[in-house]
């Protein structure tokens, strides 16, 4: 559970105080799951599950305080709503001052401390954020019924590891001495031991010796039987180390073969490619060479192309500069061609109507040669 006056000044704080909203978001995450808020919540908004340090701020870690802000406002109202309190969910574009200070009031109503301002959490992420979450699961997980249990950590034998140890400190000079010989499977198969032979040996001889009076013992062990029997048993006492991959020797070892792999590798790569940067650089020798060549050689054929082209610029602006004075004198054609024909239409009009006047003037004198028959 989260301790509620875990936060003071920055004096008072060890150097892991800076670590502490890492940690507090981990719990956090795994309070999450235990109130299944995948089904509840991300399935709801269609939202992706959230990372191991989602609301821990860090200059190291990328950032989105408009996204983390609007996660933060939904998993705060689901959490109250789990604790047992109403509260409407917020909306995008709700006043964030609103909606910390509904969270806030919710969490002193849950005896919750706020010692810090409420700008804190509009940020989306940072120490205060993961305090108020934690503090809201921690009240739903309450509501649910959930207790913390103390985890059952199964019993180990100590003893039988600590007899294997001595055991194998005790043949490990023997060990060294015949690891250039390792038996095969069948040899392991014909040297294993029969355990209950020697249980019941070792009865044997206790109850042989418990039966023997209190005095002095003296050995009556032939010594040839003895180093028969040592001999017997000796190639049963061997212990066979098996090679483990996690044994850094190994790995040191396999790190000096591929060095050894790499530089012999080098070597030859070197001569091919000092080889080819030779014929690289040889090849461009000659393309210079190449090049200046045919450079000279069309040099006075360059010369002329920019003549000629420096001429077709010339005869393209005097084209451009007469067929603007063409179309200039088409302009003024076409302007006297209409004028023409306005004066050939006029001069028509005043012929016509001096072919009337003259048609007049005979009729006139007609009259009179009339008039003056008659009389």
């Amino acid at each position: 559970m989260a301790d509620d006056n875990r936060r003071g000044e920055d004096d008072e704080r060890g150097p892991g105080a800076a670590y502490q909203m890492f940690v507090v978001m981990e719990d956090l995450l795994d309070k999450l799951k235990l109130l299944d808020y995948e089904e509840e919540v991300l399935s709801k908004h269609n939202m992706k599950p959230l990372s191991r340090h989602y609301f821990a701020s860090s200059a190291y870690m990328p950032s989105n305080p408009g996204e983390q802000f609007f996660m933060f406002t939904i998993i705060a109202s689901w959490l109250i709503n789990k604790a047992g309190r109403p509260f409407e969910q917020p909306q995008e574009y709700d006043d964030p001052n609103a909606t910390v200070a509904n969270i806030l009031s919710h969490l002193r109503a849950f005896g919750g401390l706020v010692d810090f301002p409420p700008s804190k959490l509009k940020a989306g992420s940072g120490e205060h954020v993961c305090y108020v979450l934690d503090r809201l699961a921690e009240e739903a997980l309450k509501k649910t019924g959930f207790t913390w249990r103390r985890p059952n950590y199964p019993t180990e034998e100590m003893e039988d590891e600590s007899v294997m140890e001595d055991d194998a400190e005790l043949t490990l000079s023997k060990v060294e001495d015949n690891m250039t010989g390792e038996p095969d499977d069948d040899d392991e198969e014909e040297n294993i031991m029969d355990l209950e032979a020697l249980k019941s040996r070792t009865n044997q001889s206790e109850a042989s010796l418990s039966s023997k009076p209190d005095n002095i013992l003296e050995s009556n062990t032939d010594a040839t039987e003895w180093n028969l029997e040592v001999e017997r048993v000796l190639p049963q006492l061997k212990v066979t180390i098996r090679t483990d991959n996690k044994d850094w020797r190994i790995h040191v070892d396999q790190m000096h073969q591929h060095k050894d792999g790499i530089k012999s590798s080098l070597k030859e790569a070197k001569g091919y490619l000092d080889k080819l940067q030779e014929e690289i650089g040889k090849t461009l020798e000659k393309v210079g060479s190449r090049e200046k060549y045919i450079n000279n050689q069309l040099e006075h054929l360059i010369q002329e192309y920019r003549s000629t082209q420096a001429k077709l610029s010339e005869a393209k602006e005097l084209y451009q500069q007469g067929s603007g004075g063409v179309t200039e004198r088409t302009r003024v054609l076409a302007e006297i061609t209409e004028e023409l024909e306005k004066v050939k239409q006029e001069m028509e009009e005043k012929g016509s109507s001096m072919s009337d006047g003259g048609e007049l003037t005979t009729a006139g004198l007609g009259n009179l040669l009339s008039l003056t028959e008659v009389s």
